[in-house]
């Protein structure tokens, strides 16, 4: 059997029925109209949650610049204590190396101690056997 003789075999479908018409309604009475009403509530209450909502992102906009600030203003105390801390520590050693050597020297005079002549210092070779 051929596609052809496949397709012609198919019936047609039937007509499809028209639209059925809407019967026009009687005019609603002046009492009954509320629609302009509803549309300025909803127009108003639209516009109080967009404010709302627009008032809510700047407070959250204003809070992350306020976080921003606080957090440069840490990193920039942070670098300050460690230069100071630096500072401190290389004052602290030069301190300790001026105070060692005159103490240490006057101490070893108290002893009876003297420093020896670079001419009668001696090297010995102990790899020598």
């Amino acid at each position: 059997m051929a596609a052809v003789d496949w397709f012609a075999s198919a019936t047609l479908p039937e007509a499809v029925p028209a639209k059925r018409q809407r019967k026009a309604r009687p005019a609603a009475p002046a009492a009954r109209r509320t629609r302009p009403r509803r549309a300025g509530r909803r127009l108003t209450g639209g516009i109080a949650w967009m404010a709302a909502f627009a008032l809510l992102l700047v407070g959250v906009v204003a809070l992350n610049v306020a976080v921003l600030r606080a957090n440069m203003a840490v990193h920039r105390l942070d670098g300050e204590r460690a230069q100071l801390q630096a500072q401190n520590q290389a004052l602290s050693s030069q301190l300790s190396a001026a105070d060692a050597a005159p103490r240490i020297e006057a101490a070893a005079h108290r002893l009876g101690l003297v420093q020896a002549p670079a001419a009668d210092t001696i090297y010995l070779d102990l790899a020598r056997p």
